[in-house]
């Protein structure tokens, strides 16, 4: 039987992992053929990933977090090939809050992240493209745009390194005084909302910036895109506090905000809007982001809470002359 070809695409900020290093020789040691490639600056990783591919690699595994997660996924997710033709990928989450992880269910343990990704077999997946300036941007995990992108954008590095996921909930403490609403309209088939908000959430997967679930419902293999937008609290912020401190972050999110899922959106805003991508900042006026069904295989495990559908049985192609369905609306 034909070894197993894995290629591992490792951020440069954990190349001295020593939990990492024993897995990966523990790994070989089962008969996995396993290289490893280290990222350092921006490209290495598409570089890589088609290197890979014209290799003919089985799985490509990123390690580290929700970044480069997001890298390598986009980097699949831009080929001409189907995702059947491309390798499948896997996560070993080595990053400060590994959001994408969290919420499905992915060890932590370099050797038990790996074990996963032999064991199990690789699931069709949903991606999202973003459009803005005239280029495409992919995002597996979740985009999200004003408080908590501030939040995220401006948590030192220092401060994640020590505390984790906790430093951004301490620069989001810091910044309650000082939260400036954004005036936009967003609208999808059959959605249309226009206001002043101070947090988006646009999500394949559930949370960000170290826990932050704007996105508390969502799955990534629906075909849909998980709406969540926090209008400007106004006179609910008592009453939205209150709510924090006695039942928890959702059901305050629950008090507020206004949520749909829909195959797209486009967000036009009066000022320069900052979306957050998986952690890569993309600014402009206009968006539209789009729900990409099956774009990548996955390896995640039995019982993922991120996956709808066993099996997924959506289908590879989509009809473009097919109408699209209306938004499914959430309550709030």
């Amino acid at each position: 039987m034909k070894a197993p070809r894995w290629r591992l695409i490792l951020n440069g900020k954990s190349a001295g992992d020593e939990p990492l290093r024993g897995a990966v020789q523990a790994l070989r040691a089962r008969g996995v053929a396993l290289s490893v490639r280290v990222t350092w600056e921006a490209g290495d990783a598409e570089r890589y990933v088609a290197q890979a591919i014209a290799e003919g690699v089985d799985t490509v595994v990123a390690a580290g977090g929700d970044g480069t997660l997001s890298e390598v996924a986009t980097t699949l997710a831009h080929r001409d090939e189907c995702a059947d033709d491309l390798p499948s990928l896997g996560l070993v989450p080595l990053g400060t809050a590994n959001d994408f992880a969290a919420a499905a269910l992915i060890p932590d343990a370099p050797d038990a992240a790996f074990e996963l990704i032999h064991a199990s077999a690789a699931q069709a997946v949903d991606l999202l493209r973003i459009d803005a300036h005239g280029q495409t941007h992919w995002c597996a995990n979740l985009a999200s745009g004003g408080f908590g992108t501030q939040v995220t954008v401006e948590t030192d590095d220092g401060l994640k390194k020590m505390l984790g996921g906790l430093a951004y909930l301490i620069t989001g403490i810091a910044k309650l005084g000082r939260i400036e609403p954004i005036t936009a309209r967003i609208r999808g088939n059959g959605f249309d909302w226009s206001g002043d908000f101070i947090a988006l959430g646009l999500g394949n997967g559930r949370q960000a910036g170290g826990g932050q679930a704007l996105c508390p419902d969502a799955v990534i293999d629906d075909g849909l895109l998980d709406l969540t937008i926090v209008p400007e609290l106004s006179g609910e912020v008592g009453a939205t506090v209150g709510t924090l401190l006695t039942e928890g972050r959702n059901a305050a999110l629950d008090r507020v905000a206004v949520r749909a899922q829909l195959p797209w959106v486009e967000i036009e805003s009066t000022q320069p809007l900052t979306l957050n991508l998986d952690g890569e900042p993309l600014e402009a006026t206009a968006f539209r982001v789009e729900c990409v069904p099956r774009r990548v295989r996955m390896h995640l495990p039995p019982g993922c809470p991120l996956l709808a559908v066993p099996g997924n049985p959506l289908p590879l192609a989509v009809d473009d002359d097919a109408p699209e369905p209306g938004p499914v609306m959430v309550p709030a």
